[in-house]
C-alpha cells in the first residue's frame, strides 16, 4: 500500500485528538523497529476508517475500548483508556464499558480490563 498524503493527514489529526503531541511518536520499541508499518497503521486504522463519518470519535472510542478489553490487549487498552479521557469520555462511562465486557467476553476479560485501567482511571 503506497503511503497516501490526504489519509496520513486524516490519521494525524484523530491521533493528535486521542493522543496529543505524543500522536506519531516513536515511544514503543516496534515503531522504532519498524516505522513504515505504523505509518501504514495511522493511514489506514486512523485516516481511513477513524476518519469515517458514520461514527463520531467519541463513538469509535468506546467501540475500541471495548474490543480491546474483549480480546484482553492490554497495552493497547491503556492507550485508548488515556485517549478516550482526552476525548472527554468519563472515567465512570469507560469503567462502565469494561464492566459490560464480562457480559459477552467473559469476567475474566473483564478483569483483566479493570487491572489494567486501573493504572490510567485513577480517582
Amino acid at each position: 500500500m503506497a503511503i497516501q498524503p490526504e489519509l496520513m493527514a486524516q490519521g494525524l489529526a484523530v491521533t493528535k485528538k486521542l493522543w496529543g503531541e505524543r500522536a506519531g511518536g516513536s515511544e514503543l520499541p516496534a515503531q522504532k523497529l519498524a516505522p513504515e508499518f505504523f505509518a501504514l497503521v495511522l493511514q489506514s486504522c486512523f485516516g481511513m476508517f477513524w476518519s469515517r463519518p458514520g461514527l463520531d470519535l467519541r463513538s469509535r472510542s468506546l467501540c475500541t475500548v471495548a474490543q480491546l478489553a474483549a480480546l484482553g490487549r492490554t497495552d493497547e487498552l491503556k492507550a485508548h483508556l488515556a485517549g478516550a479521557l482526552n476525548l472527554g469520555i468519563k472515567r465512570e462511562e469507560l469503567i462502565e464499558v469494561l464492566m459490560q465486557t464480562s457480559c459477552y467476553a467473559g469476567i475474566p476479560m473483564a478483569v483483566a480490563a479493570l487491572n489494567a485501567a486501573a493504572e490510567i482511571l485513577k480517582p
